[in-house]
């Protein structure tokens, strides 16, 4: 295999209700990070827990390192893969302190490495906790410990679930800045299930958007938000708004409102057609002394940028970003001005 990490073909089933079928992705080198991403239920944690041997699939073939673990005929157990997951509910053995379940982490047959257990420690802010049982802390400090243990494991993959769903926010960004600076140091190869499309974006060098059991797009996280395969896709970052225009040329539509939009498609759509548009906060741009105007029906502040929602005729309604160090002197109902002409740099069209 041509790959470190390849899924072929894959069935994956841990219920009746519950089956992605026939889902391919890879991971190309050796220290690559790769996300799952998509609402809770759509099956990532069925994946990771596949990957891992502790599911058996239908049909296809999973390989690391020119290795296959798993196939209709051959499942490797779990021990003998070289993989490490760390589970949202961080399974901590009980009658074992802190300090003893971060070393359980570690392979029986290597020496204890102190200055890697101390980086973990100083990493995850665990000083003050190795002598406590798990039933002493929160689910956020469970979390840190579940990871450290599985990090000094030292896995030929690492397979991460919603790894930041109890961390506190306000230590959330810092620990994931210094866990993607380990994986990266270590090229520790690493799979991460989270819903939070920002997560995957920061940490993953590819994508996979996981909607309804489907495997709906596998690309860089670029491709994913400005390049979209499917109206689901671009619906999930649920951001924009789709309006219907007419392709008038190769290089632009026009909307019976807002005229010509020119720019670049992502695919090309036949002249003469009636296609949905769709429109990103960050497409249009504010022009106070523009004479398309149109009133605010919304404004949402959020820290660097406002966003404001703009009403036009038949019920429509686009949403306009704009940075926060502007001079924001609209309110709800005042007119709000676009510049015009309008162009976007992918239109995006279904």
């Amino acid at each position: 295999m041509k790959n470190f990490f390849n899924i072929s073909n894959v069935t994956f089933s841990s219920s009746k209700n519950h089956k992605l079928s026939n889902i391919n992705f890879d991971i190309k080198n050796k220290g690559d990070i790769i996300c799952l991403l998509g609402p809770s239920g759509v099956g990532k944690t069925t994946i990771l827990r596949t990957i891992a041997g502790l599911e058996k699939i239908k049909s296809g073939e999973i390989w690391l390192d020119n290795k296959l673990l798993s196939s209709q005929k051959l499942h490797i157990a779990p021990e003998n893969r070289k993989i490490a997951l760390s589970f949202q509910d961080n399974c901590l053995f009980p009658h074992l302190n802190l300090k003893e379940n971060i070393k359980i982490g570690i392979n029986s047959k290597n020496a204890f490495r102190k200055k890697e257990f101390s980086l973990l420690i100083d990493t995850f802010k665990l000083q003050s906790l190795l002598e406590k049982f798990p039933h002493e802390i929160s689910a956020g400090e469970s979390q840190r410990v579940s990871l450290a243990r599985t990090l000094l494991s030292n896995p030929k993959l690492l397979l991460l679930d919603e790894p930041f769903s109890n961390i506190d926010p306000g230590f959330k960004e810092e620990l994931q800045i210094n866990l993607k600076r380990i994986l990266c140091d270590k090229k520790i190869t690493t799979i991460l299930v989270t819903h939070d499309y920002n997560e995957a974006f920061y940490f993953g060098i590819k994508c996979g958007l996981f909607i309804k059991n489907n495997l709906e797009q596998f690309d860089s996280p670029y491709k994913i938000y400005h390049y979209p395969k499917s109206e689901k896709v671009a619906n999930f970052f649920n951001k924009g708004v789709f309006l219907n225009v007419k392709v008038i040329s190769r290089f632009a539509v026009k909307h019976n409102i807002l005229g010509t939009i020119s720019g670049n498609f992502i695919r090309p759509q036949r002249v003469g057609s009636f296609v949905r548009l769709l429109i990103q906060p960050e497409d249009l741009i504010h022009d106070d002394n523009s004479k398309l105007k149109f009133k605010i029906i919304d404004k949402k502040f959020i820290g660097t940028n406002f966003i404001y929602h703009l009403s036009l005729p038949k019920n429509e309604i686009v949403p306009v970003l704009v940075h926060a160090h502007h001079s924001h002197l609209h309110n709800f109902n005042d007119e709000f001005g676009v510049k015009f002409p309008i162009n976007i740099d992918h239109l995006v069209c279904f």
